[in-house]
């Protein structure tokens, strides 16, 4: 798994692409989320679209994401989940602990909706 990180509007975008699968990428992820917050950057946006697989560690890691910017006052959103993934989402009930949105664009102005 990797991840890119760009801006858009308000919000931080983070698009992972590949496996996603916890172990290393949790760190990276976890150091990165931390980077943002000391910049006062607490809108997130998590991008699926480019993910082919994710097991538990993955979820975990997306757990633990969202608690840390939670935690900091801001939030984490998913967009973008395929239908596998959002399968793993709903069987795991973790559907209804993320804010997710079909779109980019969708979870971008769900952020200025909140204003």
């Amino acid at each position: 798994m990797g991840f890119n990180v760009s801006e858009k509007y308000n919000c931080v975008v983070i698009a992972f692409k590949g496996n996603v699968m916890g172990g290393p990428d949790a760190v990276s992820l976890n150091e990165k989320l931390h980077e943002l917050i000391e910049e006062d950057k607490k809108n997130i946006i998590i991008d699926l679209g480019k993910v082919k697989f994710m097991n538990s560690s993955g979820l975990g890691m997306l757990i633990g994401g969202l608690t840390t910017m939670r935690k900091a006052g801001g939030d984490l959103r998913i967009c973008n989940a395929g239908d596998k993934i959002e399968s793993l989402l709903i069987v795991t009930k973790l559907i209804t602990v993320f804010k997710h949105y079909r779109s980019l664009d969708e979870a971008v102005d769900s952020f200025s909706d909140e204003k």
